[in-house]
């Protein structure tokens, strides 16, 4: 079962991408806000269908949410780094790239379960863009290892 998965300033979010580089799982992140109603919606479904095991059998993804009205997150400008204006935003990264051309700020769309689904699996498709092994073996696989209680 996940567990707190939540980023409150930048220096957890770098945390987050190095590990997904180093486990070569795509990292996906939840962009929240704490007065969001859709928010709170569509990040339960999220981590039900990471916790089902949608997206294991293509290679897996990590999974973090970012509190995008977090002072930390909001006086880094992490959000107009990777251009998030509304919330939510569901944003893949790969080997620690924005993966804009899939990003997903559609509310009705985030709380669709089927299209989550096969987003999920298009982004764990990825792996990281280098071939190879899923990143078991390194320090970070207890972050990126299953999601399967």
């Amino acid at each position: 079962m996940l567990t707190d998965l939540s980023v409150r300033n930048e220096d957890q979010f770098r945390t987050y991408l190095a590990a997904s580089s180093s486990s070569r799982r795509p990292l996906l992140t939840l962009w929240t806000t704490s007065w969001c109603s859709t928010c709170n919606q569509v990040s339960p479904l999220i981590k039900s269908l990471l916790d089902s095991g949608v997206g294991e059998a293509e290679g897996g993804v990590g999974y973090c949410e970012v509190e995008f009205d977090a002072p930390d997150v909001l006086s880094s400008g992490l959000g107009l780094t990777y251009m998030i204006s509304s919330v939510p935003t569901l944003l893949s990264f790969d080997a620690g790239e924005a993966q804009v051309d899939t990003k997903v700020a559609d509310g009705d769309r985030l709380k669709d379960r089927r299209f989550l689904e096969e987003w999920i699996r298009t982004e764990a498709r990825r792996r990281g863009g280098r071939g190879g092994g899923g990143g078991g073996g390194s320090i970070f696989g207890g972050l990126f290892g299953s999601f399967k209680s």
